[in-house]
């Protein structure tokens, strides 16, 4: 008889395409892991993995399998959140959330939440989108935080909050302090963005890719893994960039970048949050999102000051 824990050994061993670390991540020896392994070939009739030197490879049934088992895994993570959680945010919830709002929106909800929620075990996963939605699908998360809309999952989303995006350039460039910006004030060619793979890249890039016939040209070569270092080469006058007002904090803005809001319509993304739609945990969901909402709002209430806002 298949069972779960087989499912989850091939579901690591795909993931990983390595027996040591798949065995790692499953608390076994590699010994142990690749036996269970193959007796589920056994059970399956059915080659489901290549075993190379120093390699790995899955089979096409095997790359299949380990497809059905990521959402067997999850329904089965489901069952038991809805046998165990009674209380709202209490126990184990597993949170993943992009990079471009950990640094900002963590250090302001988990003190909330630590407090409202004493029973609550948050452990916190920071990685790019596909990578969380990917892990959500398969149950190794409960809910995320990112940038809607979420595609290709079957997933149930909240919005939450709107977050405009900024023209962040070096303080003494010549573009007014007040007054607003447009697209065509953006210097696409000292555009400075995240590297690939990010979200906020690809919005950025939505909204500043050249009109067709536009001679302006091509967005700088430049990639950062991180907001702050970005920030960090446009304070040192190496280029512009499209920051996220969540991002921002008043107190250590760097005075050697100015800050301009953009004309109406204004640039932006809108943060919430998904769960599988077959969680049972729609409530702590809910109530997750209240608490995100409540420490944002918060830490809005004491203005940015933008030389811009006029």
């Amino acid at each position: 008889m298949i069972t779960l824990r087989q499912l989850r050994y091939l579901s690591s061993l795909a993931r990983h395409r390595h027996f040591g670390r798949a065995a790692e991540e499953c608390a076994v020896t590699q010994p142990a892991l690749s036996m269970q392994v193959r007796e589920l070939e056994r059970e399956i009739g059915a080659k489901l993995v290549e075993r190379r030197p120093g390699d790995i490879v899955l089979t096409d049934v095997g790359l299949e399998v380990a497809r059905r088992a990521e959402h067997i895994l999850a329904s089965a993570r489901d069952l038991v959140d809805f046998a165990r959680h009674r209380e709202v945010l209490a126990g184990s919830l597993k949170l993943g959330i992009i990079p471009t709002l950990a640094p900002y929106i963590l250090p302001r909800v988990l003190p909330l939440l630590q407090k409202q929620y004493p029973h609550l075990r948050l452990d916190v996963r920071e990685t790019q989108t596909r990578t969380l939605v990917d892990e959500l699908a398969g149950g190794g998360l409960d809910v995320v935080l990112l940038a809607l809309p979420v595609e290709g999952a079957e997933v149930e989303t909240l919005p939450l909050f709107e977050d405009a995006f900024l023209l962040a350039v070096p303080a003494d460039d010549p573009l007014p302090a007040r007054g607003r910006v447009g697209i065509r004030d953006v210097d696409q060619r000292r555009l400075i963005l995240l590297e690939e793979g990010h979200c906020l890249r690809d919005q950025a890039l939505a909204f500043c890719a050249p009109k067709r016939g536009d001679a302006s040209g091509q967005t700088a070569s430049l990639g950062a893994t991180s907001l702050s270092t970005v920030m960090q080469m446009v304070a040192n006058g190496y280029g512009v960039t499209l920051v996220p007002e969540v991002a921002i904090d008043a107190k250590a803005l760097d005075p050697r970048v100015k800050l301009l809001r953009f004309r109406d319509p204004e640039p932006g993304r809108s943060v919430g949050l998904a769960w599988r739609k077959t969680s049972p945990r729609a409530g702590d969901f809910v109530a997750l999102g209240q608490a995100i909402v409540a420490a944002h709002d918060g830490a809005a209430s004491a203005p940015v000051k933008l030389r811009s806002r006029a």
